[in-house]
């Protein structure tokens, strides 16, 4: 086993793969927690996939890729924001459509531009296993300036996750924390899905948070274990996928998606252990009290 491990990290694409899907773990880990705290996984999951929007843009007037799909992606996250601002109760409504909205005027841009032909595929599940050394080092900044403005603005993202109405009263600008927190998350996504793809940045995002949530007592725990958690994923995903042959993010996605699940089975019995626990307690202290209506 360990022969194969050495063997595989010979090749400078199995590297870059694995230290691509460890920073994006990091990212995703700590993104993600202030994702699945806030609940606002729709949302993210909505500006993940209008940026297609700006990946159809980009190509259709011959910009760069991160000019048109940055643009279009940050407008569209803010626009999202302020929607579930204003009209909370019909947001995940709002969100779907913009979400259907951007993906179907990204096809259609790339539908009609002459000369190309894009593989929305690779958009979808990424080339992790084709990552050049100047993306890792895009990778690197990001995770550091993520990294960075969560520690300096903690107890302002500490309060807005948890009281929004409590950080209101301590004069926290919750508005603009929200929407700054909704554009770095924008940001991260459309910087990451060119590497590893669009539905691993969600799996990514929500699956290792969601997790860790019930089993962390503050918020730095959480981020910390989510990106443990994400490394893990990513490291099985890519050791199976080298083993057995198989596209490397959809095998990341199936082993989070195990974990997952393998996860709410320890829950499932964790939760019937305490029921049949507090049964037998009842049946216990209730014995006494028929004992007593039997001697009388």
């Amino acid at each position: 086993m360990m022969s194969l491990i050495l063997e595989a990290m010979q090749f400078e694409f199995m590297r870059n793969a694995l230290l691509a899907g460890l920073l994006t773990s990091v990212i995703c880990g700590i993104m993600g927690t202030l994702v699945v705290v806030n609940r606002i996984v729709f949302l993210s999951g909505g500006i993940a996939h209008s940026a297609y929007g700006g990946i159809g843009l980009a190509y259709f007037f011959g910009w760069p890729y991160l000019v048109g799909t940055l643009g279009f992606s940050v407008a569209a996250a803010m626009l999202m924001a302020a929607i579930t601002l204003k009209a909370r109760h019909r947001s995940d409504t709002i969100i779907g459509v913009i979400w259907a909205l951007g993906m179907a005027v990204g096809i259609i841009l790339l539908d009609l531009t002459p000369g190309y032909n894009v593989d929305l595929m690779s958009y979808l599940f990424g080339s992790i296993l084709t990552v050049p050394q100047s993306d890792l080092w895009i990778m690197s900044v990001i995770a550091a300036l993520v990294a960075v403005l969560i520690s300096v603005f903690y107890k302002h993202w500490l309060a807005l996750s948890y009281d929004e109405e409590f950080a209101r009263i301590r004069g926290v600008p919750v508005n603009a924390l929200y929407f700054s927190l909704i554009a770095m998350l924008a940001v991260t996504i459309v910087l990451v899905i060119q590497v590893v793809g669009l539905i691993l940045v969600i799996a990514l995002l929500t699956i290792p948070p969601y997790i860790m949530e019930k089993h962390s007592r503050t918020l730095v725990q959480m981020m910390i274990g989510s990106c443990v958690l994400g490394a893990i994923f990513t490291t099985i995903g890519l050791w199976l996928s080298y083993l057995f042959n198989l596209t490397s993010g959809a095998t990341i996605i199936l082993v989070s998606g195990f974990g997952f699940l393998l996860n709410l089975l320890f829950e499932w019995v964790a939760a019937h252990r305490k029921r049949r626990a507090i049964t037998e307690l009842s049946k216990f202290e209730a014995a006494p009290i028929r004992l007593q209506d039997s001697k009388s």
